[in-house]
């Protein structure tokens, strides 16, 4: 059950960085845009449309079904940020030690950038291999909705999985 919801979460974060990624290519870099995805789908945030959130989505499932698996990992997804934080904080603390933590600064200074750098092939990798899944066969696009009057800016994609 648990390893279902997982795997349906990985799936839809797939398809909503393939649907943000064609809405940045259609819409331009300048669209202030996120994306956060659950179980039953994802929410787009944005001031968009509804009918180009449709387009971009449809676009988004059947590249990522035609095997275009490169759409399922974003340089602004919010995993980069937390692999580079975690990795920044261990370099800190592992430079600083024990002793002397004042004259260790500027190590830890240094080990937090140099950790912030390794951090962005990183996590693309982690997105790659832990956050997303672009396997999408037998997703389908059931619902494409606002979310009311007072949060106008938000969408909910529903998705579902039939059965192969």
């Amino acid at each position: 059950m648990i390893r279902r919801i997982i795997d349906s979460i990985r799936r839809n974060h797939a398809l909503e960085h393939a649907t943000i990624s064609i809405l940045l290519t259609r819409l331009g870099q300048h669209i202030r845009v996120m994306g956060r995805a659950a179980p039953d789908g994802f929410y787009i945030y944005g001031n968009i449309s509804t009918e180009r959130i449709a387009e971009s989505a449809h676009e988004g499932l059947a590249r990522l079904q035609r095997g275009e698996a490169h759409l399922a990992v974003s340089p602004l997804c919010g995993t980069n940020l937390a692999v580079a934080g975690i990795l920044a904080g261990l370099a800190s603390v592992l430079a600083v030690g024990s002793r002397n933590r004042l004259e260790k600064v500027p190590n830890a200074i240094t080990a937090a950038m140099l950790a912030v750098l390794a951090a962005q092939p990183l996590g693309r990798l982690v997105q790659k291999y832990v956050t997303t899944s672009p396997h999408l066969d037998g997703m389908e696009i059931v619902s494409i909705q606002p979310m009311g009057k007072t949060l106008r800016n938000l969408h909910k994609v529903r998705t579902a999985f039939r059965s192969a």
